[in-house]
């Protein structure tokens, strides 16, 4: 038996490649069940995600051909564009790459969580396929376990790297629940729609997005149940905004220090956290003079974002450590299976021996033989068939001069050699 991981993510492959290799939910099943017996694999589970589409396999040979030629045919594309772009690892380093992809290490951001919970996912459809067993179901069960370890016992995934997130993080140290905040997000681009998820995360149900064009704010706000509005309403909302992050392009502030000094007012000095993350700023710089205002710019949370990515890499080495100690852990665990099965399988044969002797002395003593002559015949003969493989072996090691396998033969038999007798 053999494992191999094999695949593409967006190290490897650009997107128009990783989305022509990925497979849809609703067909991961069925190709499940025809790459197994195409490529002849033992057990096979598919990962597919926006970043990576990777097969885990246990096979009976080292070999991608048959793979690789199901790809190809599977999603209608040349081999030679598939093999520019996948990577393949076997055993150890299959196992290896499964425990990081698993814990993050792997991904496009450093320790991200969600992975994990799609391993999970990836594993419960093979599992309802019926294309994991034993080998495959071995090797998971350790990943998740060594990816939880990883998580609890570094720093792996607790700062924040985006700007988008770390902003949402600072909240937390002004406002002790979110789920009781309003926000107001102007812009609607790509940060202030990953701030908008980031709060939504946190229970924060109350957000007001405004942007210059209102279509654009509603097809946001639409997905957080969010309330729209243009530009030139934010007067209107801005006193009951707890919360204003805002990210857009326009060349000069859109929100005044009169205009904040007014919600304040209306607001009873509650207080207002404040994060711009535009540039050029969208917030005047004098906002920051007015009491009750916690206002920061993309510069102070660049700087928490520098230290968290520096803190995560850090944390990424012991990460690596645990891994290579999972591994080994990993693979020590299948040579013990080994042990096991080789046991198992030898005692059968002694087994199946002992039975064919208590047979025949069996039969020799209901013929009426002397049951003294019968049980010396029968221990002989045990004996003689015990030692007839051993004995054949050794004889070719001595005749070969593998003293080597003589000293295993003397480990394993638990015997001295003639010259520790003799000392």
């Amino acid at each position: 038996m053999v494992l191999l991981a094999y695949g593409i993510n967006h190290k490897t492959a650009t997107v128009d490649l990783r989305e022509r290799l990925a497979f849809a939910p609703d067909r991961v099943i069925s190709a499940l069940n025809e790459v197994r017996e195409r490529a002849r694999l033992r057990e096979v589970a598919i990962l597919s995600t926006c970043n990576r589409t990777e097969l885990y396999c246990s096979a009976e040979a080292q070999d991608t051909g048959r793979l690789l030629g199901w790809l190809s045919d599977y999603h209608a594309l040349p081999v030679d564009q598939i093999t520019r772009c996948t990577y393949e690892f076997w055993n150890d380093a299959a196992v290896r790459h499964l425990m990081r992809v698993a814990s993050g290490l792997d991904s496009m951001v450093l320790g991200e969580p969600q992975i994990l919970g799609q391993l999970k996912s990836a594993y419960a459809v093979a599992q309802e396929a019926r294309t994991v067993g034993p080998e495959l179901g071995r090797l998971f069960q350790h990943t998740f376990s060594a990816a939880k370890q990883i998580r609890t016992d570094t720093g792996i995934g607790t700062n924040p790297v985006s700007v988008a997130f770390a902003a949402v993080k600072l909240t937390k140290h002004i406002f002790s629940d979110l789920k009781k905040t309003t926000a107001l997000l102007i812009g609607a681009g790509e940060t202030i729609e990953l701030v908008a998820r980031h709060l939504h995360e946190q229970g924060v149900r109350n957000m007001v997005v405004a942007n210059r064009t209102l279509s654009r704010a509603n097809a946001l706000a639409e997905e957080f149940q969010a309330r729209a509005v243009t530009l030139g309403d934010i007067p209107l909302v801005l006193p009951q905004a707890d919360i204003v992050i805002s990210s857009t392009a326009s060349p000069l502030p859109i929100l005044g220090k009169g205009a904040v000094e007014h919600a304040l007012r209306q607001r009873k000095h509650k207080p207002m956290f404040m994060m711009d993350i535009a540039v050029p700023r969208d917030i005047e710089e004098e906002v920051a003079e007015l009491p009750d205002v916690y206002l920061y710019t993309v510069d102070d949370l660049q700087q928490v974002v520098d230290e968290n990515r520096r803190q995560r890499q850090e944390a990424a080495a012991q990460a690596e450590s645990l891994v290579d100690r999972c591994t080994v852990q990993f693979m020590d665990s299948l040579k013990s299976l080994d042990a096991v099965e080789t046991i198992r399988a030898y005692r059968d044969n002694l087994e199946a021996l002992r039975a064919v002797e208590i047979e025949r002395a069996l039969q020799q003593l209901q013929a009426g033989g002397n049951p003294e002559e019968i049980l010396q015949r029968m221990s002989r003969n045990l004996i003689n068939k015990v030692m007839h493989g051993p004995t054949v072996q050794l004889r070719q090691a001595a005749e070969q001069g593998r003293v080597d396998q003589l000293e295993i033969a003397q480990q394993l038999l638990g015997i001295s050699s003639p010259s520790d007798k003799s000392r």
